[in-house]
């Protein structure tokens, strides 16, 4: 995994309907706006894919500033 930089796009999940796909569509969003490119996207759906709910929250807490 590539490093995350320091600035993050922002993302607003709290107060937003929390489940899995609601949180990485979000997130795609946010990514897209901040004009990330695919590979940096990919990047994050396959990180935040690959375990329980929990490392998705973590995942998006690394990549993004979440509010």
């Amino acid at each position: 995994m590539s490093t995350v930089s320091e600035c993050k796009p922002k993302v607003q999940l709290v107060g937003k309907d929390g489940n899995a796909f609601a949180v990485l569509g979000a997130c795609s969003a946010a990514a897209k706006k901040a004009g990330w490119d695919k590979a940096k996207c990919d990047e994050f759906m396959n990180a935040a894919m690959s375990g329980n709910y929990d490392h998705l929250l973590q995942t998006a807490l690394q990549y993004f500033d979440v509010s």
